[in-house]
């Protein structure tokens, strides 16, 4: 059995292991292959019965240059990257990581409100620069400092992600709200379930933990966040395509938004051209909320059970059965 790793690295920069996954077949990985349609994708898969990849695309085309290819398993829980129907058509089963960094990833989402309140990083700065050295004062401070305690937060998507931040933030005496297609028991006991003006309007933080569906897709938009509370403070780790872009670095240069915090945005890696680059009090990092080292080895450790499993005629977590 051939298996091979199209794009590793960003899975395993070197600080965890692919033994496991060496031990089920014959294993090549490649750090690094393509994240746009190319030849080379499906010349790297060559012969081999499970590809294995993170963000590289894996089209009908590629599928078709492969006739060996028997099972493709994703390190991720999305897998849009895969054109899953025609592998489905093909019986080819694409395996995904359901459930891995609930935790780190609700806790990458309060970090971004702290860091938004506090603007740590900033201080830390000048005080390195000499600021605090030199100044009149005692202290300083370059931004408003925000209490949380008391404020209202809206949570747009309570699953398992969303209960997550949700326990955080009532443990900082937050009132939480929110809205969810599917309200559930577990969610009453955290959030007061509200429909979503409701929470655009009485939210002084929004947190985005809801999926991409056509229906939730520029959810962020000039629309709704007129209906929101000016000086409202957006936070989003789930997938950019709910923000509309401009929209939102409008809202933050006219102040409308006090600030965002986002880990996500449309097009990744950014392209140069975003606007939210150059929107006031918008903090944007790398597509990082997932990547501790933790929620990593248990992606590597679902792909392996999973690979395993397909491998004794039983498999599990299949995106399109």
């Amino acid at each position: 059995m051939k298996i091979v790793v199209l794009d590793g690295y960003t899975e395993n920069p070197g600080d965890l292991s692919w033994d496991e996954l060496a031990k089920l077949g014959d294993l090549t990985v490649y750090d690094r292959t393509s994240y746009e349609e190319s030849p080379l994708i499906a010349e790297r898969i060559g012969d081999a019965e499970i590809a294995v990849i993170n963000k590289t695309p894996i089209s009908k085309a590629t599928i078709d240059a492969c006739p060996n290819l028997k099972a493709i398993a994703v390190l991720a829980t999305g897998y849009n990257v895969v054109d899953y129907v025609y592998a489905k058509e093909k019986g080819i089963p694409v395996i995904n990581v359901p459930t891995y960094g609930t935790q780190i990833v609700g806790q990458y989402a309060v970090g971004l409100l702290l860091e938004i309140c506090s603007h740590y990083g900033h201080h830390d700065a000048t005080v390195k620069e000499g600021k605090w050295e030199n100044n009149d004062d005692w202290c300083y401070w370059d931004y408003p400092m925000i209490e949380v305690y008391g404020k209202t937060v809206g949570i747009i998507g309570l699953g398992k992600i969303g209960q997550a931040s949700a326990k955080i933030l009532k443990a900082m005496e937050m009132r939480v709200l929110a809205y969810d297609a599917y309200p559930s028991e577990a969610g009453k006991q955290l959030a007061e379930y509200v429909d979503l003006d409701t929470l655009f309007a009485e939210s002084d933080v929004i947190f985005l933990h809801c999926p991409l569906f056509p229906e939730t897709e520029g959810i962020i938009n000039k629309e709704n966040i007129a209906k929101m509370k000016d000086g409202v403070i957006i936070i989003n780790n789930s997938r950019g395509g709910l923000v509309v872009e401009q929209d939102l670095a409008d809202a933050l240069n006219s102040g409308k938004v006090y600030a965002a915090g986002l880990d996500v945005v449309s097009t990744e890696p950014i392209k140069g051209d975003n606007p939210l680059l150059k929107a006031k009090n918008c903090i944007i990092t790398p597509h990082i909320s997932w990547a501790a080292q933790a929620a990593r080895q248990r992606i590597m450790d679902i792909t392996v059970d999973g690979i395993k499993a397909f491998l004794d005629g039983n498999p599990i977590n299949v995106v399109n059965k």
